[in-house]
Parts: structure tokens; C-alpha cells; sequence
């Protein structure tokens, strides 16, 4: 199984060989670039999952390679650690303000930039796993730990959930609606940090959805209160005063036609152990998700 796809931006072909047969000979995928321009190229045609780049280059300067990469949104996540002979403090500290991640400087220990090289590729991976606005684990995170719940006999599921948050964005916008996830993010951490265990798992699943996955089952209708309490007393802040003392939310259609709609509700779906079999974890998420439901009906 390969470690990932290396770029090699150095234009000394003794060193930049040097580390292409060494990081081969470690499970990577190597290409070499000579040449700022070509390492761009390279990049359009297929990403790497980290880049090696010298400063002293013969056509563009490193630092010129780095901003270019980081403006570009299909580039902007690939780690960049430099690899050069300057190793003036101002540098160093500018290579790092234009968005690399590690810098290190000739001569180099080929075992220290291994592990850097791995570090960085792990962070990246992690990031990439993560929800942007709540740095929330999602995606295949969440699934590694649904499936882990299968050789367990003792977990609980808290499917949670937002009810009028599409009104709620429609009225303050996508800014306000980011700032209610965040919101959500941390009462989640907050009643995990309160009566949860060291094994629990807070996860985004995407939009509005969360999910809290319980080492111990007996722990979640304490948690559904604790949760439902810290959401009931700080989601007014989110709303203007005067919706707040009305108590409702008007929407205007595309007509002009305004609407009354109920301030924003947490729903939260309990699932436990004893609620299966489960066979696989997609009979978990869907009957998590009916729970969720239910909960939405029962708050609205």
C-alpha cells in the first residue's frame, strides 16, 4: 500500500535523486520537479498528497511556488514543507506566514524529514476528515466509529438534530447559520465534558445533523437533558430581540407573503445496544435517524 504521493520541487539532481530513491524505498509514489513552473503543471494534472519544495529554484522562488498553491482552492489543503538552505529566521518565519507547514533546512537528517513528512501527511488527512465550520470529526471518522460499535455490548447513540434551522438561515443568512453550528459544536463538547466517558465520540455528520456515540447507554437521557437544557438557554443570543420576545420568526415567500415560523427546537433521537441487532452500521445510522425524526415531530 503506498504512504502517498510525493512532489519533489529541487533543482540539484543529486539531492533531489538522493530522495526519490529514498522515499520509494519507504512506500511512496515520487515525482520530481526542477523547476517551479513544472511543479505547478505537475500539480494541475494530478494532486500530491505532499509537496517537498525548494526555495532557490532557477525559474521562480519557492516562496512564489507556496503562494500560488495555497491561492489556488484545488491546491490549498496540500502540505508544503521546505526544504532549504536558507535558514535565516525571517525566512523561515515568511515561508510559514505563506501557509506552509514545516520548514526545514540543508543539510537535513533524511530520518527526521521522514517523520515530518508523515506528520504532515497524517494532519492533512485529519483536517480533510473534519467538518470546516465546527472542526467536528465527519465522514469516514464517523464510520470507523460505527463500526466499532459492532463489537461492543454497551454504547448509546444521540442523533441530533435542528428544527427550523433552514428558516433560521433563510432569514439571518449562511454566516449566522455557521455561527449556530458552532454553537452546537460546543454545548455538545460542554455536556460530553460534564457527564460523559474519555471514550465518547462527538461527530458532524453534515448540515444541522450531529451525532454522539456513548460508551456507556446508561448515560444518555441525562445527556438528552443536559443538552436539550444548554440549547433551550443560549439559542435566544442567535435571534434578534424583538423575534426573540415574539417568540417567532417571520419568512417572507417570494410573493412578499410573511410567514410565522417557531424559534429554532433541538431534536435528538436515542439509539442503544439493546435496539438491534445490528448487522451493519447502515442499520444503525438509518434507525438513529428515524429516532432523529421522531424527535423532530415530537418538537415541532
Amino acid at each position: 500500500m503506498s504512504e502517498g504521493r510525493m512532489l519533489i520541487v529541487e533543482d540539484d539532481f543529486d539531492i533531489s535523486n538522493m530522495l526519490r530513491i529514498y522515499f520509494q524505498s519507504h512506500g511512496y509514489e515520487v515525482a520530481v520537479a526542477p523547476r517551479g513552473e513544472d511543479a505547478l503543471e505537475m500539480c494541475r494534472k494530478q494532486l500530491p498528497h505532499i509537496i517537498v519544495l525548494d526555495i532557490m529554484l532557477p525559474d521562480m522562488d519557492g516562496y512564489d511556488v507556496c503562494r500560488e498553491l495555497r491561492n489556488n482552492l484545488r491546491t490549498s489543503h496540500v502540505p508544503i514543507i521546505f526544504l532549504t538552505q536558507k535558514d535565516e529566521r525571517s525566512d523561515k518565519i515568511h515561508g510559514l506566514e505563506l501557509g506552509a507547514d514545516d520548514y526545514i533546512t540543508k543539510p537535513f537528517d533524511l530520518e527526521e524529514l521522514k517523520l515530518r513528512v508523515k506528520s504532515a501527511i497524517s494532519r492533512a488527512t485529519i483536517q480533510s476528515l473534519t467538518n470546516p465550520t465546527t472542526g467536528l470529526p465527519g465522514g469516514r471518522l464517523i464510520e470507523d466509529q460505527l463500526r466499532n460499535l459492532m463489537r461492543r455490548d454497551n454504547w448509546g447513540i444521540l442523533y441530533v438534530g435542528l428544527t427550523g434551522f433552514e428558516a433560521f438561515t433563510e432569514v439571518y443568512g449562511f454566516v449566522a447559520g455557521e455561527e449556530v453550528l458552532r454553537f452546537m459544536a460546543m454545548i455538545l463538547g460542554q455536556t460530553l465534558d460534564n457527564l460523559g466517558t474519555p471514550n465518547d465520540f462527538i461527530g458532524h455528520i453534515g448540515g444541522d445533523d450531529f451525532i454522539v456515540i456513548s460508551a456507556d447507554k446508561g448515560l444518555t437521557d441525562t445527556m438528552v437533558r443536559d443538552l436539550t437544557r444548554r440549547f433551550d438557554e443560549g439559542i435566544g443570543t442567535h435571534y434578534d430581540w424583538q423575534t426573540r420576545e415574539q417568540g417567532y420568526l417571520l419568512v417572507r415567500d417570494e410573493e412578499g407573503n410573511e410567514t410565522q415560523v417557531d424559534l429554532m427546537t433541538i431534536a435528538i433521537g436515542v439509539l442503544r445496544v439493546e435496539d438491534g441487532p445490528f448487522s451493519d452500521i447502515r442499520e444503525i445510522t438509518e434507525a438513529a435517524a428515524s429516532a432523529r425524526r421522531e424527535g423532530r415531530e415530537a418538537g415541532s
